[in-house]
């Protein structure tokens, strides 16, 4: 059987940067060289960077998408790469396809094109274009119907881009048809908690329906709300893992295949399952199989835990969304209770302790424990650290305006954002935020207080979880290190203290059986009766219904965060703001 080493390249693009995405390109295209590939794959989009949104509907961002693939392809030739065939992700122009689809009309294309002796050889456009949760390409591109086998070095190889192996039909039934060997899906796939062995199984399928060997690579790093966390593979036909890359890394994972020896010419349309035809189109290199050589095996790297995977995915997205929008440093209010020392651990961890600023902004309900966890953290960890005491603001504030209960409480908290934000302007910081998923459900958030900033590291994280990622955490030191979270800030009830004795209990029921309801209502979507049907406690649902929907406007206004969970609030949630629907209470039964 012909032999083929092949290089997943699983990188971090930023979208819009062009040339320094196509730097990327090169450099590791250099390192897969060295190490004797054949062949390197880069992630979807790799040229624009994923997901591009709205900057596709401009025709110069389009077009210098498209001829940037072109000069890629000579440059990697100039720079002794030409022999290396490199699949790459970009946006091709409006045309370059023919038979648009009618319901998407003539948009420009997700493509994927293979460069080879400083030419674009074959190119292909994505055929399944995701419409739901995240995702809006139906919006932005047309979808292609021919797929391009390239013949090289004995072998038939055919190209998908992500949401093709996502869906029923279409290139993979192709490829089938057309008896490729080998099926390089290039993917710009997010993020979700437990995602990674569904990715696993669904591939394992589409190798075994494509009877061929898949290759999946997938970008890391962070994209606003998105994550990408690698986890590139490949598996055989048989289902059979041969590599896996790590998760949350950037770099590339070799493999050597050993695959079916091209024999097939057929070319021509085939009912692809799914309401269409596919053009197969052949492309001939003229390369001979390869001299046969010792195959080393690629390795399988561990899978994270559940919390693991998650405050990976946490770290990446504040280190490169800090990075990528060019801050060199991040403040945020420390606390001393849970969420804002897991952002700070996060942040820490992300950025390294000399770019973290925590600020503790006592007010006269601020209790001694909290300041003093506060520093404790501070000084385990090594921010640079300030005491701003609040009172006096506060009282300035009183004078002028007279504020009674609720409105004296959100008071506190946007003397503590105005703050947070002039050291912001001053220093040049990004604010980092600290509300959890639960807050921001409920509405326990003060707007231009607490949920003033830049970025929410934890955003998508329920509370309950918070815990578990400090625990968590705190668990990973070794040799003796003092954790880096107190362990009193973990154990204590948790509280604004924006008044005398005030707990989060006081208004809200255990966190757990809170995040349960949350979750069913915000993620999955259950009414009324079906969330009672589930065990909750109606009068629970009731509140949590109208806390919840009365808080949109709210959530509307608070900083970017990444997503972790199956419905964030941000692109996967989009309710009106002004909107009287309201869950109906149950119907009598007859």
């Amino acid at each position: 059987m012909p032999q083929l080493r092949l290089a997943l390249a699983q990188v971090d693009p930023v979208v819009g940067d062009l040339a320094g995405n196509a730097d990327l390109v090169v450099s590791w295209s250099r390192h897969a060289a060295a190490r004797g590939a054949h062949m390197v794959a880069f992630p979807e989009m790799m040229l624009t960077g994923y997901p591009a949104e709205d900057l596709v509907l401009r025709t110069s961002f389009v077009e210098a998408s498209a001829t940037l693939v072109e000069t890629l392809a000579a440059r990697l030739a100039a720079e002794g790469l030409g022999e290396v065939a490199v699949i790459v992700g970009y946006v091709d122009r409006p045309g370059r396809f023919a038979n648009p689809v009618p319901s998407t009309g003539q948009k420009p294309t997700d493509s994927a094109a293979f460069l080879f002796r400083g030419q674009v050889v074959a190119r292909y456009a994505k055929h399944h274009l995701p419409n739901y949760g995240v995702w809006d390409e139906l919006r932005y591109f047309s979808r292609g119907d021919r797929l391009p086998i390239v013949r090289h070095l004995g072998i038939d190889i055919a190209m998908t881009v992500c949401e093709d192996l996502w869906q029923d039909g279409g290139p993979i039934t192709a490829a089938r048809f057309a008896t490729a060997g080998l099926v390089v899906n290039i993917n710009g796939s997010p993020f979700e908690r437990g995602k990674g062995d569904v990715r696993l199984r669904l591939a394992q399928r589409r190798a075994a329906e494509a009877n061929a060997t898949l290759a999946y690579v997938n970008m890391v790093g962070g994209q606003d709300e998105l994550i990408f966390d690698g986890d590139s593979f490949v598996v055989t036909a048989a289902g059979q893992p041969l590599a896996r890359a790590p998760r949350f890394e950037e770099g590339i994972v070799v493999v050597d295949l050993a695959l079916p020896a091209a024999a097939d010419n057929r070319v021509g349309s085939i009912d692809v399952r799914d309401g269409t035809l596919m053009q197969i189109e052949r492309i001939d290199l003229g390369t001979p199989a390869v001299a046969p050589f010792e195959a080393q095996s690629a390795g399988l790297a561990p899978q994270p835990g559940a919390e693991a995977e998650v405050y990976g995915a946490l770290v990446a997205a504040t280190r490169d969304y800090v990075r990528k929008n060019e801050f060199e440093s991040v403040v945020l209010g420390l606390s001393g209770g849970i969420d804002s020392a897991l952002v700070a651990t996060i942040a820490v961890d992300a950025l390294g302790s000399s770019a973290v600023h925590t600020v503790a902004l006592p007010s006269r309900w601020s209790s001694d424990h909290s300041l003093a966890d506060a520093a404790e953290l501070a000084r385990r960890q090594g921010t640079v650290h300030l005491v701003v005491p609040i009172a006096d603001v506060v009282t300035a504030f009183e004078k002028e305006v007279e504020l009674h209960g609720l409105a004296a409480e959100n008071l506190q908290a946007r003397v503590r954002g105005t703050i947070l934000m002039g050291l912001s302007n001053e220093h040049g910081h990004l604010v980092l935020t600290t509300g959890n998923k639960s807050e921001l459900a409920t509405g326990y958030s003060t707007l231009y207080g607490d949920s003033a900033g830049g970025f929410a590291p934890i955003k998508d994280v329920p509370k309950s979880l918070v815990w578990r990622l400090a625990r968590w955490r705190n668990a990973q030191v070794t040799g003796g290190a003092e954790p880096p979270i107190p362990q009193s800030s973990i154990n204590k009830p948790p509280s604004a203290e924006l008044r005398p004795g005030q707990l989060d209990s006081d208004s809200l029921p255990d966190y757990e059986v809170l995040d349960a309801v949350l979750e069913a209502y915000i993620e999955r979507d259950l009414g009324r009766d079906a969330l009672i049907a589930a065990g909750h406690d109606p009068a629970l649902v009731d509140r949590v219904i109208r806390l919840v929907d009365g808080a949109e406007y709210k959530r509307r206004q608070y900083p970017p965060g990444p997503k972790i969970t199956a419905r964030n609030f941000g692109r996967d949630r989009r309710l009106p703001i002004t909107n009287r629907w309201r869950e109906p209470a149950a119907l009598p039964q007859p």
